[in-house]
């Protein structure tokens, strides 16, 4: 395999929540007033990505795992999940609330959709003013009381909100019911999973004045009544790898770019960068690859050493 730093052209999804800040802030080929999600890396059936550059430009993600399994997973991550790429990665801009939701846990998800779970994290990359976040019960919950809101119209009322601001970093388990605020712009990273569960969607009606469909029987069972710790906080030495999160399914790092660092892989397992602020680039042998906010980029494997320049904030991604 020739080796080298891979993007994909993103998959742009039109959201009645969706806005303008993927064009305006992140610079993505846009004409939609409503876009609500750039997927940047996916392996979802139906939304397999396609490399935007380099000597495999035009080929799929899955095409590239068929021909080169462990060079761009890793063998251990080949063995562990065969040629389905296991994490989805995504931009979001919320211009209005989103629905308030769930995700159900692997088991449920398995049983129910042949599907993984969605365990997931939110990176803020802006916030408008008073911006804020829904995560969990305000306190420890039961089913007869959701339930009871839900059908009273008060749900709000027992949810706990966030006020957010640019930096921010929640990590959403499954069973977590949740909600991106208005004027939020993140970095979404998940399980390979498209399956999501609305509660409630404000009432709002879509072009044609239709409701979308709410799936409150489906959800019951998949809600995790119990209070959360959902917001995450990290530290930012420059030129390292600040560990955010790390859980079963991804470890996430910040990595503040200030100047020049050597990065150095074990070869076992891939990487994605997402930029979520200014701007680097990845030097490999004896090639220089620019990217800015936005940008998405995967490791393969197989790519062991190679060097960060710049001045700008990176989320690193792999597989624990």
């Amino acid at each position: 395999m020739h080796l080298y730093p891979i993007q994909f052209h993103p998959i742009l999804k039109e959201r009645i929540w969706g806005g303008t800040k993927l064009k305006t802030v992140l610079n993505k080929d846009i004409t939609s007033d409503i876009t609500g999600e750039s997927w940047e890396l996916s392996g979802v059936k139906g939304d397999v990505s396609v490399v935007s550059n380099g000597e495999y430009q035009g080929k799929s993600l899955n095409e590239l795992l068929e021909q080169f399994p462990n060079e761009i997973l890793g063998a251990p991550i080949h063995e562990r999940f065969g040629n389905e790429f296991p994490l989805l990665f995504k931009f979001l801009d919320a211009r209005e609330d989103l629905s308030i939701q769930v995700h159900p846990n692997d088991e449920l998800a398995k049983k129910r959709h042949n599907s993984f779970g969605k365990t997931e994290m939110w990176y803020v990359m802006q916030a408008d003013f008073d911006s804020r976040i829904i995560v969990g019960f305000k306190n420890r919950s039961r089913r007869e009381e959701y339930l009871f809101n839900l059908e009273q119209g008060s749900l709000l009322d027992i949810l706990d909100t966030v006020k957010t601001k640019a930096g921010d970093v929640f990590f959403l388990e499954t069973g977590t019911v949740h909600a991106i605020g208005a004027g939020v712009l993140i970095a979404e990273i998940q399980q390979t999973s498209d399956i999501t569960y609305r509660l409630y969607d404000f009432d709002r009606v879509d072009a044609n004045g239709k409701k979308r469909d709410l799936h409150v029987d489906l959800a019951v069972d998949a809600i995790n009544y119990e209070t959360t710790d959902t917001q995450k906080s990290y530290s930012d030495r420059e030129n390292q790898a600040n560990t955010i999160v790390n859980c079963p399914y991804f470890h996430t790092s910040f990595i503040p770019v200030r100047g020049e660092s050597e990065m150095h892989s074990g070869g076992d397992r891939f990487r994605v960068y997402m930029c979520v602020d200014g701007h680097f680039s990845i030097e490999h042998d004896g090639y220089k690859y620019e990217y800015r906010m936005g940008d998405t980029i995967l490791i393969p494997a197989a790519l062991r050493d190679f060097r960060l320049d710049g001045f700008g904030s990176v989320l690193e991604v792999y597989v624990p």
